[in-house]
């Protein structure tokens, strides 16, 4: 019986969050790590998203952090279009409605909250198109569930839509001071 093996890996922008590449037209997990042939992520990340990532070759934990009934957090640092007030993120606390691949979804409540600077991350490439007329905010979201392009469809839903998206926590894990690409072993869950 092999032993089970657990790595968080902050994931580049433009990384598919698999490890084959059917269209060939993106770089996969494959080519940012090298890991045992039965680890795989735990949840996604968009290719357009980047930060943190668990991989695992333990199917209970995948299935404990998988499962929308025992919602652990998940926390989002998000660089949106525009100049958000706190009153405008209480939809994002109370749980809105989005579309999910055609379907109406109502959201769980997020912890929403606006960052009083700008986080301390490394730049991205390609670098966020700087827009001199249209100024740009950061928000902390927190959020139970991950749902397809979820943070991307709650900010767009109260009109600002997203530019940067950077997950740095899941539950307990967190970024720390990783650099897109890096990642670690950890011991047991």
């Amino acid at each position: 019986m092999s032993r089970f093996r657990y790595f968080l890996l902050y994931k580049p922008y433009g990384v598919l969050c698999q490890f084959s590449n059917p269209d060939g037209q993106h770089c996969t997990l494959a080519d940012v790590l090298k890991v045992p042939k039965d680890v795989y992520p735990v949840g996604r990340l968009d290719t357009d998203s980047e930060g943190l990532l668990l991989l695992t070759n333990d199917k209970t934990v995948n299935a404990r952090l998988l499962n929308p009934s025992q919602a652990h957090p998940r926390t989002y640092w998000v660089q949106v279009e525009g100049a958000p007030t706190d009153s405008d993120l209480e939809p994002l606390r109370r749980g809105i409605p989005i579309n999910i691949n055609g379907k109406p979804h109502h959201t769980r409540p997020a912890g929403a909250c606006i960052l009083q600077s700008p986080p301390v991350l490394p730049e991205r490439d390609p670098p966020i198109r700087y827009r001199k007329s249209i100024p740009d905010t950061w928000i902390e979201l927190v959020l139970t569930e991950g749902k397809n392009r979820q943070v991307r469809r709650m900010t767009a839903a109260i009109g600002f839509p997203t530019l940067r998206l950077v997950r740095v926590a899941i539950g307990e894990w967190r970024l720390e001071r990783m650099v897109p690409g890096e990642w670690q072993e950890i011991g047991g869950l």
